[in-house]
């Protein structure tokens, strides 16, 4: 029981630590630059627009509900939010560490730092059972859905650290032009988000996919071949967001 009211009270904790540090981080801001402003000095395609980051501010609003949610005395020994046990809290160290490597230049840690995140990130999803064990609405609204929101952000975010890793390292892209590297990575990351989709059934991942890949599109209008490219994810992924539910509801009643 005690080492459950210690659990709860450390991802309180996680959570304000990493709110705190990512306000600051542009308040202050952390060495003087913006986390934008460093991000504007790659030259890559994958990034999108300004006003797409915005979601950071859902992120962290479902943050605050699961902290919330697990916290209560009723949650103390719900067997899911324990499986999570702290690897939220080693999420939050990352997530912080990030900003401090990027916001003092040391890029070439930033992608240690991102894959940490989303690792962490992909243990806790697989273990909440999203799109696989039934919870109650509350669960589901106020952990596994802000969960599956931060993991389809940190899905991008992770792809976009490393095109801009290889931007500043001065990668060739063994002779392929960065436009077709673009709609190549698009491809890739359309294909995972159908494959959650259609094993997990999971609606809140695909829109921040649909969301992310619009705002490469709107932010490139002046390069077609990745508008083009981001535009076609856009679709395909809005399309299997219907579809993908569907399919995999049908495959639960099947083997139900």
């Amino acid at each position: 029981m005690r080492k459950d009211i210690i659990r709860q009270w450390i991802n309180v904790l996680a959570v304000v630590a990493t709110v705190v540090v990512n306000a600051l981080a542009n308040i202050l801001p952390l060495n003087g630059l913006n986390t934008g402003e460093i991000s504007d000095r790659f030259q890559v395609y994958f990034v999108p627009a300004g006003y797409v980051f915005s979601i950071w501010g859902l992120i962290y609003l479902g943050l605050a509900a699961f902290a919330v949610y697990q916290a209560l005395p009723s949650q103390r020994e719900n067997p899911r939010l324990r499986s999570i046990g702290y690897l939220f809290a080693l999420s939050s160290v990352a997530n912080i560490t990030w900003l401090f490597l990027w916001h003092y230049e040391v890029f070439s840690l930033t992608l240690f730092a991102m894959l940490a995140i989303l690792l962490t990130l992909i243990v806790i999803y697989l273990r909440l059972g999203t799109g696989r064990t039934k919870v109650s609405a509350a669960e589901r609204w106020l952990v596994q859905v802000p969960f599956s929101i931060y993991l389809g952000w940190i899905t991008v975010a992770t792809v976009a650290n490393v095109t801009q890793l290889l931007d500043y390292l001065n990668w060739g892209g063994w002779g392929i032009s960065p436009e077709i590297w673009t709609v190549i990575i698009l491809g890739a990351a359309t294909l995972i988000g159908s494959l959650v989709s259609l094993t997990r059934g999971d609606i809140a991942y695909m829109l921040v996919l649909v969301w992310a890949f619009a705002g490469i599109a709107i932010k490139h209008t002046a390069t077609p071949l990745v508008a083009i490219g981001a535009w076609v994810a856009v679709g395909i992924v809005a399309l299997m967001t219907v579809v993908g539910p569907v399919f995999h509801r049908r495959r639960q009643t099947r083997s139900a």
